[in-house]
């Protein structure tokens, strides 16, 4: 059975990878599974200095998923390179490096301290989906010029980039179109849903920042529906799907509407094996449903 698959120029041997945000700046998740086995490990998303977070409660479990709202917690690049990367390295794991700013500058300079990284990084996934403080506290994905800025600012990296765009759009495919004009090789979709909850009895809100973001099982019809529609407007642009992948079934859908590869993020919180889980289920699934290839699922709906 050939598991291996595609995202642009670059080869994996095989379709799930962990998601930005969910498993760590490094190698946390190898104590559970064997890190090299993954596709890719998707790190948390970078800024190009250390950036202190979201004031707590940062999580809310919902009844189909979880509201968070950590705020981007990280060391910064160059710190990351230097305390992270090597564990990454040693346990043999094709590494996606997230790149994260609050101005295209920010974007630009986080891309630059990427280049020369090691031949373990095989990318860059360009996170358009965080605060954006040129213009007034709104997303870089919500534009389509933004998001062509950016992408064109961040080729300093060396490496292919990917694009993380939000749901939280009226025309998706604008903006897919956008980040690969900007020179992203291909689109992550989605990112989190926005989302809030408030607790009756105190009337405040569960999050300290106020609102955050959606994800898990309650996101995945939207992430199927905007790799379907991405894939059928845009059928050279590779797509990684991710929302809600907690089993092989959810990885399948999404491969079927389009995708290339998934990443499963938010099913690790409960079960930080579920990238191995997934994986191996899949495996199963092809095997239960005859199909000798990955390839032959991606786009593969009758």
């Amino acid at each position: 059975m050939d598991l291996s698959t595609r995202v642009g120029s670059i080869p994996l041997p095989n379709p799930v990878m962990t998601a930005s945000g969910c498993s760590g700046h490094g190698a946390e998740l190898g104590r559970y599974f064997d890190l090299s086995s993954l596709g890719a490990v998707v790190v948390k998303s970078l800024s190009p200095e250390p950036w202190a977070g979201n004031p707590a409660p940062r999580i809310h479990e919902t009844p189909a998923g979880m509201l968070n709202a950590v705020g981007l917690q990280g060391p910064g690049v160059a710190a990351w390179r230097e305390g992270e990367l090597p564990e990454l390295e040693a346990a043999g794991a094709r590494v996606v490096a997230s790149i994260w700013g609050r101005s295209v500058d920010e974007f630009a300079r986080a891309a630059a301290l990427l280049a020369g990284a090691p031949a373990s990084v095989v990318a860059v996934e360009v996170n358009l989906s965080c605060p954006n403080v040129e213009a007034r506290a709104d997303v870089f994905a919500h534009s389509a010029s933004a998001t062509a800025d950016v992408l064109a600012a961040s080729a300093s990296c060396g490496r292919p980039r990917w694009a993380k765009l939000s749901p939280n759009v009226t025309d998706l495919c604008a903006i897919a179109e956008a980040a690969r004009a900007g020179g992203a090789e291909a689109v992550t979709l989605v990112n989190s849903v926005m989302g809030m909850a408030i607790d009756p009895e105190t009337r405040r809100f569960r999050l300290g920042r106020g609102g955050g973001g959606l994800s898990g099982p309650a996101i995945h019809p939207v992430a199927v529906r905007a790799v379907h529609d991405v894939h059928e407007a845009l059928p050279n642009l590779p797509i990684v799907g991710v929302g809600g992948v907690a089993d092989a079934a959810g990885a399948v859908e999404l491969l079927l509407a389009g995708a290339s590869a998934v990443q499963v993020g938010t099913a690790t919180f409960a079960d930080p094996r579920a990238p191995a889980r997934v994986l191996t289920g899949l495996t199963d699934w092809c095997r239960r449903h005859h199909v000798r290839a990955v390839q032959e699922l991606i786009g593969g709906m009758a």
